[in-house]
C-alpha cells in the first residue's frame, strides 16, 4: 500500500515538538508534505529560530515516519518565520523591529548585561536577526562587551545607523560619549535619550531587539514599560535573598504595566573551584526557582559563577562566541530558545501589515 500525504500528516499530528510541547500540525509548522513513491519530503517552518535543534528534530521526525509501512527515504527541510507579537495596548511597534525583549533586574551586579549580550548572541547563532539596545544611560557596558569602538554614522543628519559585532546590531549612549565622561543628567533627559536611541536608530529587519535595562524600577523602566512596545521581560537575579527581594520588585513592576514575564535567569548559581573542582553555592541555592514557583513564571536557566564568563565579556568576546560549543554557551542557547518559544506562542500583532485608512471629503 503506497504512502499517502494523509498518513504523513497523521503521524506528524501525533509528534510533539520538545521545544514547544505542541505537535507540529497544531503549531502550523508543517508547510508542505511531498510524497514520491515511498520517499517523503517534509518542509517544516518553525516560529522560533533553532539551528542547533535541526538535527535532533530531523531525527525525531524521521524516527516517527519510519513506523509507516513501506516508507523509504525521509527528507526534512527547515525554515523559520519570526512574527511580530502582541505588546502593551496603545503602543506602536518600532519600525524595523518585530519583538522587543527587556532584560532587567531589581539591583545591579547580578550579571544582567552579560546575560543580555549572550542572549542576543545566542538568538543570532540560532538564525535570528538580532539587535541590542543598551538602555543603561548612566553605565553603558555593551560597547565593551561586544568589543565595539567608534561612532555611529548618520546618513540623513537625523537618524543613526547601528554598529555591528558578531552579527548583532547594537546601539548605546556609550558610542556617543567618551568612556570617562559621566552622564550627569536628570530623569527626563535620560528617558528622552532612551526614546531617541530606540526610535531614531535605523534597525534593519530585526526579529528580536534585546534591551539591556539599568537596575531598579525608576524612570527608564517606566518609560520602557509605558512607551516602548515590549513583547516580554526576562528577569535576572542571583540566588541570594537580598537580590531576590529586588528581583521581585522588578517582576511586579512589569506585571503592573502589562508586560508579560518571559521567565527568570539565575546567575552565580554555583561556584566550581578551577583548581580542585569543589562545588559550592556561595550565594545560596534554589532562590530563583522558588521565586518562579511563587509567581508562576518559567525558570529559564542557571549560570555558574565562572571566571571565564567575566573574562570573555570583558574582552569583547562573550561566551556564546568565545566558546560556542561549551557547556555555558549551551545554557545561554537554551535560555534563548525558551525565550523565542515564549514569544512565538503569544498572539501575533498584525497592525504593521495594514495600511492607514484615511477618509477625505472630495
Amino acid at each position: 500500500m503506497p504512502i499517502s500525504e494523509a498518513d504523513v500528516q497523521a503521524s506528524l499530528h501525533a509528534l510533539v515538538d520538545p521545544n514547544t510541547s505542541r505537535d507540529f500540525v497544531s503549531a502550523k509548522a508543517v508547510r508542505k508534505v511531498s510524497v514520491d513513491g515511498s520517499n517523503v519530503t517534509v518542509d517544516l517552518q518553525l516560529a522560533y529560530p533553532a539551528k542547533s535543534q535541526h538535527e535532533a528534530l530531523r531525527k525525531l521526525v524521521q524516527g516517527k515516519l519510519a513506523a509507516l509501512p513501506g516508507i523509504g527515504k525521509v527528507t526534512v527541510n527547515f525554515a523559520h518565520r519570526i512574527a511580530s507579537h502582541a505588546v502593551q495596548r496603545g503602543v506602536k511597534l518600532v519600525p524595523g523591529v518585530k519583538n522587543i525583549i527587556a532584560v532587567a533586574s531589581g539591583k545591579g551586579g547580578v550579571g544582567k548585561s552579560t546575560t543580555a549580550v549572550n542572549l542576543a548572541l545566542a538568538l543570532a547563532a540560532e538564525g535570528a536577526q538580532v539587535g541590542v539596545l543598551d538602555a543603561d544611560i548612566y553605565g553603558p557596558s555593551q560597547p565593551m562587551m561586544l568589543g565595539i569602538a567608534g561612532r555611529p554614522e548618520s546618513k540623513d543628519g537625523k537618524t543613526l545607523e547601528p554598529l555591528e559585532a558578531w552579527g548583532v546590531q547594537a546601539m548605546s549612549i556609550g558610542f556617543l560619549i567618551d568612556t570617562d565622561t559621566p552622564m550627569v543628567w536628570r530623569g527626563p533627559m535620560v528617558t528622552q535619550a532612551l526614546e531617541q536611541l530606540l526610535k531614531d536608530t535605523n534597525w534593519r529587519d530585526l526579529d528580536y531587539l534585546i534591551v539591556d535595562m539599568p537596575p531598579g524600577t525608576g524612570d527608564i523602566q517606566l518609560t520602557l514599560a509605558q512607551k516602548v512596545p515590549v513583547t516580554g521581560a526576562v528577569i535576572v537575579t542571583t540566588p541570594q535573598d537580598i537580590a531576590l527581594i529586588d528581583a521581585r520588585k522588578g517582576l511586579k513592576m512589569f506585571e503592573k504595566v502589562g508586560v508579560p514575564i518571559v521567565g527568570i535567569v539565575e546567575n552565580m548559581s554555583i561556584h566550581v573551584c578551577s583548581n580542585c573542582g569543589h562545588a559550592e553555592a556561595i550565594f545560596g541555592e534554589g532562590g530563583a526557582e522558588r521565586m518562579c514557583k511563587d509567581y508562576k513564571v518559567p525558570f529559564l536557566g542557571g549560570l555558574p559563577l565562572d571566571i571565564r564568563i567575566r573574562e570573555q565579556a570583558d574582552s569583547g568576546r562573550p561566551t556564546v562566541v568565545a566558546d560556542p560549543d561549551g557547556k555555558i554557551a549551551a545554557v545561554y542557547k537554551e535560555i534563548a530558545r525558551k525565550t523565542a518559544v515564549f514569544v512565538a506562542q503569544k498572539a501575533e500583532d498584525f497592525t504593521a501589515r495594514f495600511p492607514s485608512i484615511v477618509v477625505q471629503n472630495t
